[in-house]
């Protein structure tokens, strides 16, 4: 008979990692209904258990009474076991957040990079003081996720091109990664405001949709069968370049050393915060949300931007059919329903698909909580596999 010395350690991985991950989406449980779950035997959920004690992955945090015996031991995961890092680099400010295995917040810090424009240093130092504030060894975190603005090569990783941050560069990632001593991810941070937005907001369980971010920036997320659409270049979103009937294109958008590209032009000339902001005043408001708050009064200010959006809106829906649209960033946010509203009736004239359009609803920030719950899910996979 032919022998498999590797199965049974096989099967034992297996039952280790179910145990984690039915632990760490549910909540504490007994050996019983890990066993029930899983459809592990009661030894089995026994043996299970106790070897992810003795690696210090689990504990006990109480007991639940049953029927007639002693009160069951409730298990779980165990807290410190890893932390994860998730930051949000912008021209201005990094904001950085600390949390457990669970996904819980332990700090929450955002400092000014005071001039210098040197990542790796700025990174280090935003890192270096979240986790002084969470009381968390940097040498215990097990996952770290920057959101940055721009175009980030699924390749290498590095960031390709960000009009904001000339400093991020190619080589940047592997700098990162060398001064933190750990894995670095860099992404999107439009794609992370998405991931934020499909855990805990609007879209929350939605497999294909999409993100539209209005902000000091245009850009969009693109999320199909449930996983993000990055395109081969990473540039997959990109519609503040998305030509407009009546609007000038931009004049050269390539990227050459010792001089910025030109983002005059295009769809981004219409809808970001700064053009907006233009159309409010001459419409005689502050900004959307004094229209919004104005009745009446202001809804031709939003009956304009609502048909500037639909143009970029419909012109992805007629291509992707993504289902759901959500309006994200300081416009879309201000907007709220009264702009959603227009936006989709809007697009349901000037193209045959009507998609549901809805205002993100993911509290804080959420480029910042995106970049947390990536660096959750590398974690957890580091530690099913370890």
């Amino acid at each position: 008979m032919e022998r498999r010395p590797g199965v049974p350690r096989l099967l034992r991985e297996i039952n280790d990692r179910a145990a984690l991950e039915l632990l760490l989406t549910e909540g504490p449980m007994t050996r019983g209904q890990i066993g029930d779950l899983t459809g592990l035997s009661k030894v089995t959920a026994s043996q299970t258990l106790a070897r992810l004690e003795e690696r210090g992955l689990v504990e006990v945090v109480g007991t639940q009474a049953g029927g007639r015996g002693p009160n069951a031991a409730l298990y779980a995961v165990v807290s410190s076991s890893a932390y994860v890092a998730g930051l949000d680099v912008g021209p201005q400010m990094v904001s950085t957040a600390i949390a457990d295995i669970h996904g819980r917040t332990l700090a929450e810090v955002t400092v000014s990079p005071d001039g210098n424009d040197d990542p790796v240093a700025v990174v280090h130092s935003a890192v270096v003081k979240a986790c002084k504030s969470a009381r968390v060894s940097l040498s215990k975190l097990r996952g770290v996720v920057i959101g940055t603005p721009g175009v980030v090569d699924p390749r290498s990783g590095d960031v390709r091109f960000s009009f904001d941050l000339p400093a991020w560069h190619e080589g940047i990632h592997e700098a990162l990664a060398r001064d933190l001593k750990r894995e670095v991810t860099i992404e999107n941070d439009v794609n992370l405001a998405a991931v934020a937005e499909r855990s805990a907001g609007a879209a929350k369980g939605v497999d294909n949709f999409v993100l539209v971010w209005a902000g000091r920036g245009l850009g969009m997320a693109v999320v199909l069968d449930g996983k993000l659409h990055r395109g081969r270049s990473g540039s997959a979103g990109e519609i503040g370049y998305l030509p407009v009937p009546g609007v000038p294109l931009p004049e050269d958008v390539r990227a050459v050393p010792g001089r910025l590209p030109s983002l005059a032009g295009g769809l981004q000339s219409l809808v970001s915060a700064e053009a907006v902001a233009e159309l409010a005043q001459g419409y005689g408001f502050a900004g959307v949300a004094d229209a919004v708050a104005a009745g009446e009064r202001g809804e031709p200010l939003l009956d304009e931007i609502a048909h500037r959006l639909a143009l970029g809106v419909a012109s992805v829906c007629v291509v992707l059919d993504p289902g759901m649209v959500v309006l994200a960033g300081d416009v879309g946010k201000a907007g709220g329903r009264a702009l959603t509203e227009r936006v989709e009736e809007a697009v349901a004239r000037i193209c045959p698909i009507r998609p549901e359009v809805v205002t993100t609803a993911v509290e804080g920030n959420p480029v910042l909580r995106g970049a947390v719950l990536a660096a959750l899910e590398q974690a957890r996979e580091e530690l099913f596999a370890s």
